[in-house]
């Protein structure tokens, strides 16, 4: 079974965090406009065109209390017993923790400003709607963060406080590329002599900056050259980076990532030539910006156990007379 490489970082996120209550800062306020009911209009329809536009006011409060970074005035839109619950999951109960949730963003971001867009409002029942929508807060500086809502409103009077408002992420999910940014370091060459042979490896981007590529140049005593290639990728369904190589002599194996604290973990099936299988749990560690550390371990062919393994990859010194 031919080597399987690699060392990555961990995917860094690539949202916009404001602060670590930011999401919690926005209110249920709609931004519906509703059009008059048809002159034929079904009771249904007018009591849905009503609410529209009640919730229009709410919505237009809202975007002014907060504009004006006035908290006593947001608060007004829950009920005294209503909660917000953030992006993050944290949960503020009552009037007053949520005024000092406004309060404390006021202090640190004056000059805000909040953006809402509606994305549906349905009654349930006579006396509770729910809505959903997205907001965005654009700090004085020029930063922003926008997040999806649902919020839950009974009413009370000509009014429809919030009794519980969620936020949820909408960070557009990275690219292919963007979450392999954080493992670049491995492009270049690099090579690994030791008594029992010579590998050399070289690196890059494919030209779609999707992928790693890579080129591996085996030689051992007695047994002749080699030559592998892989590919590097990110699989958004399982959330891992995973490799596809394949060897010269018609072999291929697939790795899939675990990212640890000290680097990653791969879980490595392969495919020899002859149709016999094998499986390995590689570890890569870092050892510098200039040497990383292959370890294998559980290695398994064609039903037989194999001796682990550990190799040290270092990068190759730049050829006299280069800058590189």
């Amino acid at each position: 079974m031919k080597l399987e490489q690699t060392m990555l970082n961990r995917t860094v996120s690539m949202r916009v965090v404001l602060t670590g209550t930011l999401a919690g800062m926005l209110l249920a306020g709609l931004a519906v406009h509703a059009s008059a009911a048809p002159a034929t209009a079904t009771p249904a329809q007018e009591a849905s065109a009503k609410l529209e536009q009640v919730i229009q006011r709410e919505s237009e409060a809202t975007i002014k209390a907060f504009n004006q970074g006035d908290p006593a005035a947001l608060v007004a839109m829950f009920l005294e017993n209503g909660e917000l619950v953030d992006e993050e999951g944290t949960v503020h109960t009552g009037t007053s923790a949520i005024k000092n949730l406004f309060t404390g963003f006021f202090g640190r971001y004056p000059k805000s400003t909040l953006e809402l867009v509606i994305t549906s409002v349905r009654p349930v029942g006579d006396m509770l709607a729910v809505e959903e929508g997205a907001r965005r807060i654009t700090t004085a500086q020029g930063d922003s963060a926008q997040v999806r809502y649902v919020a839950v409103r009974t009413k009370q009077g000509d009014r429809w406080p919030i009794a519980s408002y969620r936020e949820f992420s909408d960070d557009p999910l990275p690219t292919p590329g963007e979450v392999l940014q954080e493992v670049g370091w491995i492009v270049g060459d690099w090579v690994d002599e030791g008594p029992d042979g010579r590998t050399a490896i070289s690196f890059r981007w494919s030209e779609d900056g999707n992928y790693l590529l890579g080129d591996y140049t085996m030689s051992a005593a007695g047994a002749g050259e080699s030559k592998s290639t892989q590919r590097i990728g990110f699989d958004p369904v399982t959330g891992q980076l995973r490799s596809w190589t394949f060897d010269d002599d018609g072999g291929f194996t697939e790795g899939r990532w675990a990212a640890t604290d000290r680097g990653w973990v791969i879980r490595s099936e392969a495919t020899m030539p002859d149709g016999t299988t094998g499986s390995a749990l590689l570890t890569v560690s870092v050892k510098g910006p200039d040497r990383f550390v292959i370890r294998g371990t559980e290695r398994i062919v064609a039903g037989v156990e194999e001796p682990d393994f550990e190799v040290t990859i270092t990068r190759k010194p730049p050829q006299p007379g280069t800058s590189k």
